[in-house]
């Protein structure tokens, strides 16, 4: 918890989560954060329940946006930091669907000048962190965009990334998924039914693709955080097609669920 208090404790952006005040008392630290309103993007994608809405197109877009700012301002300030944990229930959103990264418990500072890693024991989660940190231990901050990919195929998806309740094949979600991002009519098969359609197709695609790169196995093959963010608010400006467009995406799509397929009409 120290490291939360030393990186939070310096660092101000609109994406970041505000720490309000802490507490140390009989060796007990307790931190107080502002409140977040509607909760972790983890229970809006996974949790099922009337009392929570299924994410419009738009909202995605915006929480991914804000995410990935707060992201590219971690690694482009004067003391670069990698988050190292970047996933859906680290992403906390406030009342009007703004997106804030919160728990900095195994954020790290970059590399030295001169140094293109930082080598440190694996923490993180698994299904999030890249192939090359579990392998070697050097951390990045191309590791974060990996996460970031990961986060952005669940959010595409309406999928967690590991669940062992879907056939073998499918239950590590990036390992499915990577064969259908780069082709728009086989991704379109796998897009969140509950966004009902409601998104253009060239988009969709352009986000896939973008989270192919996220993806790569190779660290400099993946974008900078401040190339994702200008490559979601491109994507953002693309509006949503007429209703009849709307219609035809909505009806080609579908997803699975638990490993079982769900139409759109369900």
């Amino acid at each position: 918890m120290q490291a939360v208090v030393n990186f939070l404790g310096r660092l101000s952006h609109p994406n970041l989560i505000k720490l309000l005040g802490y507490c140390c008392k009989d060796k007990e630290l307790l931190l107080v954060y502002e409140f977040m309103q509607r909760g972790s993007l983890e229970n809006h994608l996974f949790r099922r329940s009337v009392a929570i809405e299924p994410l419009s197109w738009d909202k995605r877009l915006k929480i991914a946006i804000g995410a990935a700012r707060g992201l590219a301002f971690l690694h482009i300030s004067d003391t670069q930091v990698i988050y190292r944990d970047f996933k859906a229930s680290n992403i906390l959103l406030d009342g009007n669907y703004n997106a804030k990264i919160s728990d900095f418990g195994l954020a790290k500072l970059g590399p030295s000048e001169g140094n293109s890693h930082v080598t440190t024991r694996v923490k993180g989660t698994y299904g999030y962190a890249t192939p090359e940190y579990i392998a070697t231990g050097y951390l990045h901050v191309k590791s974060d965009v990996y996460g970031f990919g990961v986060v952005l195929l669940e959010m595409l998806t309406g999928l967690p990334v590991l669940d062992y309740k879907r056939p073998i094949g499918r239950r590590d979600l990036v390992f499915y998924a990577k064969p259908f991002l780069s082709q728009k009519r086989k991704f379109m098969s796998i897009m969140d039914a509950r966004m009902d359609g409601q998104y253009s197709s060239k988009a969709a695609l352009q986000a896939s693709q973008l989270t192919l790169r996220c993806l790569e196995s190779e660290p400099i093959k993946r974008p900078s955080m401040k190339e994702v963010v200008e490559a979601l608010e491109q994507i953002a400006a693309i509006g949503i097609p007429k209703e009849s467009n709307s219609k035809s995406v909505h009806s080609s799509s579908h997803h699975y669920h638990h490993g079982y397929s769900v139409g759109s009409g369900r």
